[in-house]
């Protein structure tokens, strides 16, 4: 599966060692999501969509929409 996490990435000049960091993950784990080697697991897909204010579906590609879902109240 092509993800999009490349691309957020980039677009705020982050290494991806930094985003690794924050995700508690190796680089080399986070750099296999990136090339599609591995299936990102949903508890980082949410961590990832609200880092980058966005929705998991725009993360995978489900929609071009890159604003994100109002929160759910709790």
């Amino acid at each position: 599966m092509k993800y999009r996490i490349r691309d957020l990435r980039e677009d705020r000049d982050l290494k991806q060692k930094h985003i690794a960091e924050m995700l508690h993950i190796h680089q080399t784990t986070y750099s296999d999501y990136e090339l599609g080697n591995l299936n990102i697991p949903i508890t980082v897909l949410c961590c990832l969509a609200e880092f980058y204010d966005t929705s998991i579906d725009y993360i995978v590609g489900l929609t071009d929409e890159k604003k994100p879902y109002p929160k759910a109240k709790k």
